[in-house]
């Protein structure tokens, strides 16, 4: 159950995307109370829905799954930037939320989040003062950030003196590789890093070590998987060689790594060096919880290859985020036009036609829509879906689209429509991008 808690006070009416036009205003935790069904033509669309059960299940079948393995999880809550679903990662277990700005900082903290992982460096006097400033306000707020190079972990010292704080500034070290993002290219480097850390007088302290594997690519999927437990072998030659030097702060450190598209290669390479047993084994995947039915479902697709037994386990990952849009034309035999485009999902790919619904007809439910229909093109508005010949769909009909990549999505909407199996609206979520 996708409940609403942390939003309940924020104010949706006829302006806001989604809700009719002419709706007076009311407060968000209230929408349940609405009756709205979007079957029914209650909401105008497009509309951008999480379906409750899926939601559920992936947020169970990822609990299940670090319970197995021994990992934790602090999900990168930029994949939804919605408080009420941290709120749901936290309540399944999660050990924390991972943010990549100190704005998306700022979000949680507000509703009340207390320790938060920042996968990025902490840089400019701004960001280091809004940092700086919550964690001298608040004793329990639990704060760590990653570092690259020792100039940003110099200005950190120095800003930390600045501020006179009472605890030292937790960083992670982060290990990269040639042509990727941040993160430090070579081992030696990231030593200084560390040491840099270690040798700043007690006003920070090394967490931990860090890397993000999600963007390694071989050109088949072998070869990837080479890339990744390679990359993660100099991960755990960092982490046991600060161990040797005797780097790490007090508490147990972390070793982090694990997106949202190898976070069992992760689990399997780092726990058969029996690492998680000295550290924190912490994973940061964000988009199991939604899914999708483009790029992380052939991620998902790739896994089940890796591991049979995981993927199968509990029916495994569900998309659970649908654009739902009606066909406004069909002015072309092979052409429908949908009304939605690029201002309401994300385009890494293309979204999927995935089910369709003909309001006041003789169907009870949406139906899966017939093979032979595509999207080949979004522009801001409109979305041009290629279709059969034989088609059924006909202007007023409504279709249920799929995506890739649900953060693009998530940042398009500042609400989104929980609803249960029957598409009856039971609560909503708001966003902060």
């Amino acid at each position: 159950m996708v409940n609403i808690g942390s939003c309940s006070v924020v104010m949706l009416d006829g302006a806001t995307k989604g809700i009719p036009a002419e709706t007076a205003p009311f407060l968000i935790g209230e929408i349940g109370q609405k009756g709205w069904n979007l079957l029914a033509e209650d909401l105008p669309l497009p509309l951008a829905v999480l379906r409750q059960d899926d939601i559920a299940h992936n947020s169970r079948w990822m609990r299940d799954f670090l319970h197995a393995s021994g990992a934790q999880i602090a999900p990168h809550g930029k994949t939804t930037m919605s408080p009420d679903l941290f709120n749901l990662q936290i309540e399944d277990g999660a050990w924390g939320i991972t943010l990549a700005t100190v704005q998306q900082v700022k979000v949680a903290r507000k509703y009340g989040h207390r320790r938060i992982l920042l996968a990025n460096q902490l840089v400019g006097r701004a960001a280091i003062d809004g940092i700086f400033g919550e964690l001298k306000a608040d004793p329990a707020f639990e704060f760590f950030c990653i570092a690259d190079s020792v100039a940003n972990v110099r200005a950190l010292a120095r800003a930390a003196a600045e501020w006179h704080l009472s605890r030292p500034l937790r960083i992670l070290v982060e290990l990269g590789y040639p042509g990727g993002r941040t993160g430090c290219r070579t081992i030696e480097e990231a030593l200084r890093v560390a040491q840099e850390i270690a040798g700043s007088g007690g006003r920070l302290s090394l967490a931990g070590v860090e890397a993000f594997e999600g963007l390694l690519r071989g050109t088949t999927a072998s070869e990837t998987r080479e890339l990744v437990e390679a990359f993660l072998a100099r991960l755990l030659d960092l982490a046991a060689q600060c161990d040797a030097a005797g780097l790490y702060g007090s508490g147990r450190p972390i070793l982090s790594a694990g997106g949202s598209a190898y976070y069992d290669i992760v689990v399997d390479k780092l726990q058969r060096h029996a690492l998680n047993s000295r550290y924190t084994l912490l994973l940061r995947s964000g988009c199991y919880l939604t899914h999708d039915s483009g790029m992380y479902r052939r991620a998902f697709e790739q896994l089940r290859t890796r591991n049979p037994a995981l993927a199968a386990w509990s029916g495994g990952l569900r998309p659970a985020l649908e654009i739902w849009a009606y066909i406004q034309s069909r002015a072309e035999p092979s052409k429908a036009i949908a009304n939605f485009g690029k201002r309401d999902a994300s385009h890494d790919d293309l979204p999927v036609a995935i089910k369709w619904f003909r309001p006041g007809g003789s169907m009870s439910q949406p139906e899966r829509i017939p093979c032979g229909h595509r999207v080949i093109q979004l522009n801001d508005q409109h979305c041009h879906l290629e279709i059969a010949a034989d088609s059924p769909l006909a202007v007023g009909d409504m279709v249920a689209f799929g995506i890739s990549h649900p953060c693009l999505t998530f940042d398009k909407w500042r609400t989104l429509y929980v609803v249960d199996e029957n598409y009856t609206v039971v609560s909503a979520v708001c966003t902060y991008f």
